[in-house]
C-alpha cells in the first residue's frame, strides 16, 4: 500500500514538473510569436521607405543628405531587425533594434519636416498615400510592440516565480528583453501631416 502511495506522489510531482516546464516553453514561444508580429510590421515599414524616398527625390533636389540619412537609417534598422529575429528577447539584439528604430524615426521626422516646405510634394497623390500607409504601419508597430512586451513580461514572470524559477534555471530559460524606446517623445509615431 505504501508503495502505491509513494508511486502516486512521484507521479503527481512528475506531472507538476512537466506542467511547469511546458508552461515556460509556451510562454517563451508566445513572446517569440509576438516578436514575429513586430517583424511583419517593421518589414512593411522598411519596404515603404524606399518608395517614399523616390517620391520625395524629384521635389527635394537640394536635400540629398536628408534622403541619404533616411536610407542609411532604414538599412541600419533592417540589420537590427535581422539580429533581433535571430534571437528574439536577446538583450543586445533588442537594444540594437530599439536604437536603430529611434534613429529611423528621427530621420523620417526630419524628412517630413522638410517636406512641409514643398507644397507640390505635399499635394502629390503618391506622397499622401505613402504617408497614410506609414502612419497606419506606425500604429500597427506600436500595437505589436505592446503585445510583444506583454508576452515578454508574462514569460519573465513565469520564469522568475517559485517553483518555476528552479526549472527555468535548471533548463536554462534565459530572461527576455523588452523592446523599449528610450524616451516618451520617441514613443510617438512619426507625425505625418500634409494638410
Amino acid at each position: 500500500m505504501s508503495f502505491l502511495v509513494l508511486l502516486g506522489i512521484i507521479a503527481v510531482v512528475a506531472f507538476y514538473a512537466i506542467s511547469i516546464y511546458n508552461g515556460l516553453v509556451t510562454s517563451r514561444n508566445g513572446y517569440k510569436n509576438a516578436f514575429a508580429q513586430i517583424d511583419v510590421q517593421l518589414t512593411r515599414r522598411y519596404d515603404l521607405i524606399p518608395n517614399l524616398v523616390e517620391t520625395v527625390k524629384g521635389y527635394m533636389k537640394h536635400e540629398r543628405e536628408t534622403l541619404e540619412a533616411v536610407i542609411q537609417a532604414r538599412n541600419s534598422a533592417v540589420t537590427g531587425l535581422s539580429a533581433a529575429k535571430a534571437n528574439p528577447g536577446d538583450p543586445q539584439a533588442m537594444q540594437q533594434l530599439a536604437g536603430a528604430e529611434n534613429a529611423l524615426g528621427q530621420t523620417l521626422g526630419r524628412l517630413f519636416a522638410l517636406a512641409e516646405a514643398y507644397p507640390d510634394l505635399k499635394a502629390n497623390q503618391n506622397m499622401m498615400q505613402l504617408s497614410e500607409e506609414l502612419t497606419s504601419t506606425e500604429n500597427k508597430v506600436a500595437f505589436a510592440r505592446q503585445a510583444y512586451n506583454d508576452s515578454v513580461m508574462h514569460y519573465n514572470n513565469a520564469r522568475e516565480v517559485f517553483p518555476s524559477s528552479i526549472f527555468a534555471n535548471l533548463f536554462n530559460f534565459q530572461a527576455a528583453e523588452l523592446l523599449a524606446i528610450e524616451s516618451p517623445e520617441k514613443r510617438e509615431p512619426v507625425k505625418v501631416s500634409f494638410s
